[in-house]
């Protein structure tokens, strides 16, 4: 399922330690400081790489997810807005990650704008809970979702670019 590139990529995210929920009080302090240290050390590591692909924020609470995505494609950067709440049994379940601007111009997703990661992303993550986290939904979720998708959508006229 994953490529050598990939292995690599992942390979350099930091593994999560605490199995912790928004619902473990403390424990789940722990687990946002993890997360935000896997978060920072990929978006760092696509900085050095020169794949910088996302910008990712929370509320105060660490449950509700924002930001941007994007992918270039024939030179011009196509810029999304992302989001995600974190479920109440994370990291049990993984986040469904929202790209409301495309709901309904591919089949690979649900409804409100979700990606679909069932097939593929969804046994990984049930297989690497609790070390896996959002920089993994990231990097194994999102990055290979609009690899495949956005030049499917650009290809068909679905998405154009802003300057059009």
């Amino acid at each position: 399922m994953v490529d050598e590139a990939t292995r690599r990529v992942v390979s350099e995210i930091p593994l999560l330690k605490t199995l912790a929920s928004p619902r473990d009080k403390e424990l789940w302090v722990q687990r946002l400081k993890e997360e935000y240290q896997a978060l920072i050390k990929y978006v760092e590591n696509n900085k050095n790489a020169d794949n910088d692909w996302f910008r990712l924020e929370s509320n105060k609470e660490g449950t509700r997810w924002f930001g941007k995505c994007w992918y270039i494609h024939d030179l011009l950067k196509y810029e999304f807005d992302v989001e995600f709440d974190i479920p109440i049994t994370y990291p049990s379940t993984a986040p469904e990650i929202a790209i409301p601007e495309l709901d309904g111009k591919t089949a690979k997703m649900y409804r409100g704008g979700k990606i679909c990661l069932t097939e593929h992303f969804k046994p990984l993550w049930a297989r690497n809970v609790p070390k896996f986290g959002l920089s993994h939904v990231m990097a194994l979720g999102l990055g290979p979702w609009l690899v495949v998708e956005i030049p499917d959508l650009i290809s068909k006229g679905l998405v154009e670019h802003k300057s059009k």
